[in-house]
């Protein structure tokens, strides 16, 4: 028997307070399944590690990635994270280790506060990058690794609420040319398309508060129409199933 609207409503509300930090959706495990990409950045990340001397992960979150490549690191280890609470998170997990965490922003067109040529290996999961910056602070032979949420990512989801992507040019095609037009070789370049699901309409209301810019000004409240609305598609025996898609990048520079 499907529960009452007043109990879902009550679920979906505690859903919307549960705590979220750094880039950590284990609070989901086993009711959001993304299937998995043909490649492992991580494993890639680790190989490249042991080629390099010094390297830095951009916009690191919580520190949740370079933590589990710590058994990999090089002699020189550097982070940066913008958001107050990560970078907190990230400098109490990281510090400690040796690593240095800087607070700073990055986006399309920001400087970063490095050296010309500082690092080897210039790592970047999910998160903006200046190609010409990138290519300035990496060291001559050094690597550009990124993995990247293509624009496009479950616009099928915003979609249900009435949103769209912000940044539906986030693509290869877009990307690929800046870091050749910055000097760098790309010497790997892959996308993938795959199914973003849920078990249950609370756990979308978890993704959604801890994705703010997916569905800008997203409460339960104010979307409840459209909460609703997926819990018929549940109840009608319809999946949960949404767009997933990232590509990868590696490029060296000369």
């Amino acid at each position: 028997m499907a529960a009452a609207p007043d109990e879902l409503i009550e679920g979906w509300l505690r859903e919307e307070q549960q705590p979220f930090s750094g880039w950590d959706f284990s609070y989901l495990d086993g009711r959001m399944v993304v299937e998995r990409e043909p490649w492992s950045y991580l494993d890639r990340a680790a190989e490249l590690m042991g080629q390099s001397s010094s390297v830095v992960d951009l916009d690191t979150g919580g520190g949740e990635k370079l933590l589990a490549l710590r058994d990999h690191w090089p002699a020189k280890v550097a982070a940066t994270e913008d958001y107050a609470p990560n970078y907190e998170l990230a400098s109490g997990r990281l510090s400690p280790l040796g690593a240095t965490v800087v607070k700073a922003a990055v986006s399309d067109t920001a400087a970063m506060l490095f050296a010309d040529g500082e690092f080897d290996l210039v790592l970047n999961r999910h998160a903006a990058f200046n190609a010409q910056e990138v290519a300035r602070v990496l060291s001559s032979g050094g690597s550009f690794l990124t993995q990247q949420v293509h624009g496009m990512w479950a616009w099928d989801l915003l979609a249900a609420f009435d949103s769209e992507p912000q940044w539906p040019d986030a693509t290869l095609a877009k990307y690929v040319p800046l870091l050749e037009a910055a000097g760098l070789t790309v010497v790997d370049a892959e996308e993938w398309e795959g199914s973003l699901a849920f078990t249950d309409v609370g756990a979308i209301v978890y993704y959604l508060k801890a994705t703010p810019w997916e569905v800008p000004g997203f409460t339960v409240k104010t979307h409840l129409r459209y909460l609703l609305a997926l819990q018929q598609r549940l109840d009608a025996g319809e999946d949960l199933a949404f767009h997933a898609a990232l590509y990868l990048i590696e490029a060296t520079k000369p």
